[in-house]
Order: structure tokens, then sequence, then C-alpha cells
């Protein structure tokens, strides 16, 4: 495998008011092999977390505004189709901050392993993701 066919979601134009389709644009290209320390992911799930609209303005945020043509960012859930990874096999589930995009490369830095055996791996994109664990609800 050589290349796999991917699509993303970009951001065409700054919402006014409610976001609308116009907004966003669908992109279709190809992700190479991974290379050496590098995972190919596919994306089984995706996030849609209230800070996202505040990143599609263009002014001074707690996020980084998205640029123009840039990915929807966000967490994903996703499959590892071909790790060239020691830590990752291929069929681990991970969290990844891929965005909203079928199929990435990962260097595999900010993954984390997920367990179905341990809980639905939808939980990653909240009660046991970047929701649920946010420092400020961890009990002590």
């Amino acid at each position: 495998m050589n290349e796999v066919a991917a699509r993303q979601i970009v951001l065409a134009a700054r919402p006014q008011g409610k976001p609308k389709s116009t907004d966003f644009r669908l992109e279709e290209g190809v992700v190479s092999t991974p290379g050496a320390g590098q995972v190919l992911l596919k994306v089984l799930y995706l996030s849609l977390d209230p800070y996202m609209r505040g990143r599609m303005d263009d002014r001074k945020s707690y996020p980084k505004p998205l640029r123009l043509g840039e990915v929807i960012t966000g967490e994903t859930v996703a499959q590892v189709l071909i790790s060239n990874h020691p830590a990752y096999a291929d069929g681990d589930i991970v969290l990844a901050p891929t965005g909203w995009r079928t199929h990435a490369l990962s260097d595999s830095a900010l993954l984390r392993k997920l367990d179905p055996a341990f809980a639905p791996i939808t939980t990653g994109l909240g009660v046991l993701g970047m929701p649920g664990l946010r420092p400020s609800a961890v009990c002590i």
C-alpha cells in the first residue's frame, strides 16, 4: 500500500452567526505510507466541541483561530492501519488530534491508546477524553 485515498473538511469561510455548509469545504487527496516511527490512522469517530466555533472566527480567543483552508481541528478516535512505530500495532485504537479527516499520518507523539475492553472507544471523545479528563475535573 503506497497511498490511501483520504478526505478532509477545511474552513472555507468565516461563519457569520450560525455556521452554514458553505463555511466548510470537502477536499480529497491521498496520504502516503508511514515512514520510520510513524503510523497511518483511519478515523472512526471525530469530536464536535463548543470551543471549535471560537476557532472559526478571526479574533482573539483562548484557542488559536483557524486559517481559511485549514483542516477543522479536533480529537478523533482512530484505528492504526499501518504501524512503523514500536509502541503501536496494526489494529490498535487510539485517541488522536487528526482533525476532521478520514486518514492521517502521525509520529505518535500525541496519540493515546484506548482499550475497547475497558470502555466503549467513543468515551475517548467524552468522559475519558479531553472534556472529562481536563485537570480541573480530576479529583484527588
